[in-house]
């Protein structure tokens, strides 16, 4: 079990950790693996990060998460958060992706502030992680709380930096990684 490839994409906001991972998904799925999960993607207007969508990889279902115009009572900074939104769209993906036995890696983009005021959420990422399979996922650097604690603990799980200068290697690194832990398909 400890040589299925768990990796952890982090550094600092808007630096790529989603482009990074959404770089080595595709070429994973190129090389023919079956990716499920979640990603965040940013919604901007005139050149200015607005808000969040949390998308269904697999489906493309997607759904407004964050949003400066939101007022929901939950908030990280000047978002306004709407946790039904993940929970309705990202934390099934991310089951399905642990249940459904043709998806080859799992992939949760971002543990994030945000993320985190959702238990169902975070009861998800512990299950993703202690599942038998093969696992990326964007870690929000600076947090404190618990749970990215805890999984910036464990033995198991590889915490890769995306910086400006190795942003455009680091995805090339990351799937060689994964493709040497693999099964090959082929």
């Amino acid at each position: 079990m400890d040589d299925i490839p768990k990796i952890g994409i982090t550094g600092m906001p808007g630096v790529g950790k989603t482009d990074t991972l959404v770089k080595v998904v595709k070429h994973l799925e190129e090389s023919g693996y079956s990716v499920g999960g979640m990603i965040t993607e940013a919604i901007v207007e005139n050149n200015v990060r607005v808000g969040f969508d949390v998308v269904n990889w697999k489906t493309g279902e997607r759904k407004v998460f964050a949003h400066i115009d939101f007022d929901t009572g939950e908030k990280v900074g000047k978002y306004g958060v709407d946790l039904e939104a993940l929970e309705t769209v990202g934390v099934p993906a991310i089951e399905d992706a642990i249940a459904d036995e043709e998806t080859d890696i799992i992939i949760i983009d971002e543990i994030g502030k945000m993320e985190m005021l959702s238990e169902g959420f975070c009861k998800t990422v512990i299950d993703a992680l202690d599942s038998d399979k093969p696992i990326l996922v964007t870690l929000h650097k600076k947090s404190r709380s618990p749970l990215l604690q805890d999984i910036r603990r464990r033995d198991d799980i590889r915490i890769l930096e995306v910086t400006m200068v190795n942003r455009n290697l680091l995805p090339y690194k990351i799937e060689k990684i994964m493709k040497d832990q693999l099964p090959n398909l082929f």
